[in-house]
């Protein structure tokens, strides 16, 4: 799954991460839409201090996971998304509005040491 918001970034990106994406085939990929509460929860995980105001689309990204009900958002952000202490941070924020608690876990521990 890529959000329109991982889309836009991909553009920008080096080429050796838009060919890990190109890689998969089209089949394989769904498109989610940025859902209209994803501003209202990206401020939220701002307002409790789990991210800085500068990183908005790191905000963005997790929103979007959790309103879209993901299983498990793959990132190799380490600062700001793939991190214990503020993965419990998104989480308490989740958890106070009922919504799912949401994995965050690098590409490596999800791909069962293929290459």
């Amino acid at each position: 799954m890529l959000s329109e918001i991982t889309i836009a970034e991909l553009e920008h990106a080096p080429e050796a991460v838009r060919a890990v994406v190109a890689e998969v085939p089209d089949e394989n990929k769904v498109t989610l839409d940025v859902p209209a509460e994803t501003d209202r929860l990206a401020n939220l995980y701002v307002g409790a201090g789990v991210l800085p105001k500068w990183c908005w689309t790191d905000a963005q990204h997790i929103a979007t996971a959790t309103l879209s009900d993901v299983d498990v958002l793959v990132s190799w952000n380490f600062k700001h998304m793939v991190n214990l202490q503020r993965i419990r941070g998104y989480n308490a924020v989740n958890a106070g509005l009922g919504y799912q608690q949401l994995e965050i876990r690098t590409p490596a521990e999800i791909t069962h040491g293929e290459d």
